[in-house]
């Protein structure tokens, strides 16, 4: 394949190249040029015809996009204005650059006119995408973001710790067993569960206490105990 280089090189000694994928213009174009020329070296893929495209034009299609664009500032980034002219870029190279072939001078039209005319319709397709896309959020509230549920380790963890207590209470006389049942299972008040097993509320902070530390005992050395075996 030539490189662009080569093919600097090779201007004015040759009418065009090869490059093994589209035919390649050697034809010189400066700002002495007229558009016409630009035009027509541009669909012939002269090199310094896209160079100078660029220098004449690229403010002025910025200029008209941000026409449009500015009263979208909350929705339209400086990334947005790039994407927009690289979209128009891409529209005059598409199907055999068949829109750079629908320029005609003789229409009254000058070739900067139609190029700023290209760039606000750009503009506009390219808000009316963005009006389509659902509201999206930054990275920064993503970091804010809590949710209520606990995660897939949590989970596991809480199924594990139920699991030795159920193991654990098997232990425990039937009394004990309906006392932490109703207390740590069902969450009843103290005067409920006095009411309940006809005892005093006293009573039930003492229990609760006494069983409470029983359940912790045995759940850690049953824990300890099945990593043991695990490893």
């Amino acid at each position: 394949m030539v490189s662009v280089a080569e093919v600097m090189e090779l201007e004015g000694g040759r009418q065009g190249v090869d490059s093994g994928v589209f035919r390649v213009c050697s034809r010189r174009i400066d700002a002495e040029s007229s558009d016409e020329a630009l035009v027509d070296a541009m669909i012939a893929n002269a090199p310094t015809a896209w160079v100078e495209f660029q220098r004449r034009y690229e403010r002025l299609i910025y200029r008209c996009i941000t026409k449009v664009t500015r009263r979208f500032a909350a929705v339209v980034t400086q990334e947005d204005l790039r994407e927009i002219y690289s979209t128009l870029l891409l529209s005059l190279l598409t199907n055999d650059k068949h829109k750079l072939r629908t320029f005609d001078p003789e229409r009254g039209n000058r070739f900067s006119t139609w190029m700023g005319l290209l760039g606000i319709n750009c503009a506009y397709d390219h808000l009316r995408s963005v009006k389509r896309e659902p509201c999206k959020g930054t990275l920064a509230e993503a970091e804010d973001l809590v949710c209520k549920q606990p995660d897939a380790f949590e989970q596991v963890a809480e199924q594990e710790r139920a699991a030795i207590a159920a193991r654990a209470l098997d232990t425990f006389s039937d009394k004990d067993r309906t006392f932490a049942l109703l207390y740590f299972g069902e969450g009843m008040e103290p005067t409920e569960i006095a009411k309940t097993l006809k005892i005093s509320v006293k009573t039930v902070y003492s229990k609760k206490h006494k069983i409470q530390s029983r359940l912790e005992s045995m759940i850690e050395g049953r824990a300890a105990d099945e990593s043991q075996a695990a490893a």
